[in-house]
């Protein structure tokens, strides 16, 4: 597997999880540990994920690291909004974040789709896997 690092993904994730940082350490107040322990492990689980995965042998190994990491996106962007609805954290810095958020999810699910799709086991599975629909019956005279 190539180096992590020279991946998209991983650089925008990795920049999310800093900006995340520089926001948390903004955070006062023991009441928030919690919260701000919450946003920076969630934010840190994506790129780390994408980095482990990358070292997998195979590339449905690859891909169930990098749904982990989607799913921690979607656990970041929930803290989030409670940090933003708490007045924990400026608007300003969730408008930011969420949108460094989204971007990332954006490119997690196309490499999920790009590499799914160049897997031809994956195609095979996706392919089999399907039963064909019979053909729709005409209207009877009672549904019209």
């Amino acid at each position: 597997m190539a180096d992590f690092k020279k991946l998209q993904v991983w650089q925008k994730a990795h920049a999310l999880a800093v900006s995340v940082d520089r926001v948390c350490k903004r955070i006062r107040g023991s009441q928030y540990a919690s919260l701000r322990n919450q946003l920076f492990r969630s934010a840190s689980s994506i790129p780390a994920n994408i980095a482990e995965g990358r070292r997998q042998t195979s590339e449905k190994e690859f891909r169930r690291f990098l749904r982990i990491a989607l799913n921690s996106s979607s656990e970041l962007e929930y803290h989030l909004i409670l940090a933003r609805d708490t007045k924990v954290i400026l608007e300003s810095d969730f408008v930011n974040l969420v949108a460094q958020t989204i971007t990332v999810r954006k490119m997690l699910y196309a490499l999920i789709r790009c590499i799914r799709e160049a897997d031809p086991e994956s195609s095979k599975k996706r392919g089999s896997s399907r039963s064909p629909q019979p053909p729709a019956a005409p209207p009877t005279a009672a549904s019209r």
